[in-house]
């Protein structure tokens, strides 16, 4: 059985916890998911308080790279790709890596890497500073908002939208 075969499974049996994996991955120009950031980095470093800039992303190096939901990963580093690979589901972010405020609106648009939040675990990303004060005047209620919403709008396909005000530091770094 696929790991996509196996998380559908699980997605039914367990509920809305694994459904934010079932879909079709954003991917943008870099031709990654996340624009290569390592998503397994994100859970080592220091969450900043809601109405403050978190921590920047740590970018992906494309020799430790995996696939993963139709998309390919990159890492930072082998230890990193390995832990990912184990267990995919606890670090790719939610709504295939799509900005969690936009599921909570209803849609699928791209999400910036460098806009995230881990709660309860969780990596959740979105697409703009605007937009991420929107996502932090009730993060919990914007959360269980998008749960509800992901399960008429996961099987559209993935956001074809470049990143709006991006840095431009797309893709993984190179060896």
């Amino acid at each position: 059985m696929s790991i996509r075969s196996t998380a559908l499974a699980l997605a039914f049996v367990a509920g809305s916890a694994f459904t934010a994996f079932a879909g079709d991955q954003y991917v943008d120009s870099s031709g990654y998911a996340v624009s290569g950031y390592d998503v397994v980095a994100y859970h080592d470093l220091d969450s900043k308080p809601i109405g403050t800039a978190q921590t920047p992303a740590v970018r992906g190096n494309k020799a430790y790279s995996a696939d993963y939901n139709g998309a390919k990963w990159a890492f930072s580093t082998a230890a990193n790709r390995d832990k990912f690979v184990a267990d995919p589901a606890k670090y790719a972010p939610l709504f295939d890596g799509h900005c969690a405020y936009g599921v909570a609106q209803g849609g699928k648009v791209p999400a910036n890497p460098h806009l995230w939040r881990i709660v309860d675990g969780k990596l959740y990303l979105n697409i703009t500073k605007n937009v991420v004060s929107f996502w932090e005047e009730d993060v919990p209620g914007n959360i269980s908002t998008a749960n509800v919403n992901w399960n008429t709008i996961e099987s559209k396909g993935a956001s074809d939208r470049e990143i709006p005000q991006y840095d431009g530091a797309i893709g993984p770094i190179s060896n």
